[in-house]
């Protein structure tokens, strides 16, 4: 399910950058598009704002089809306090600019699976796909404004991998 993970993250960082190239963040000296993965960075006390925080929730396969099929939850959870310019009271319409981000970056429902271990990334033999993202409400806590989102991500594993 790794490379599915992987795949998953990258094509949703590529559209990001393609849909809004302004919203980036500074992660160690390196400015990224603002997407990432929340086990792939060092733990932080606090969601950073105005970026997509990606996590796995949870993992199931389907084992009784003729290839696997892996299922992994995905939670985004990300937060904004507005702009300064506005003094934050445009927080509301800086979330919902955020929402229709990430449903804009979660279409098409697919990308091809790549294995990202190798360099350049090599193609595998099948596709990612997911469902429509379910919206969670939103929450507010003082001057912030957040939300969440969940999808299930599906792949077939190739011959070879590790759930048999």
């Amino acid at each position: 399910m790794q490379n599915a993970k992987d795949s998953f993250y990258v094509a949703l960082r590529a559209r990001l950058a393609a849909i809004n190239p302004e919203r980036t963040i500074l992660m160690r000296g390196t400015l990224r598009p603002g997407i990432l993965v929340e086990e792939a960075e060092a733990p932080f006390s606090q969601l950073p704002n105005d970026v997509f925080v990606l996590r796995w929730l949870g993992l199931g396969a389907d084992l009784d089809l003729g290839s696997t099929m892996a299922a992994g939850e995905c939670e985004f959870a990300y937060q904004t306090c507005g702009t300064q310019s506005f003094g934050g009271l445009d927080r509301g319409r800086s979330l919902t600019g955020m929402d229709e981000e990430l449903i804009a970056i979660m279409q098409p429902f697919s990308t091809p699976k790549l294995n990202y271990t190798k360099t350049p990334p090599a193609t595998m033999l099948t596709q990612v796909f997911w469902d429509e993202p379910g919206f969670g409400p939103v929450v507010v806590q003082r001057d912030r404004l957040s939300r969440s989102a969940k999808v299930m991500v599906y792949s077939y594993e190739e011959q070879g991998s590790r759930w048999r």
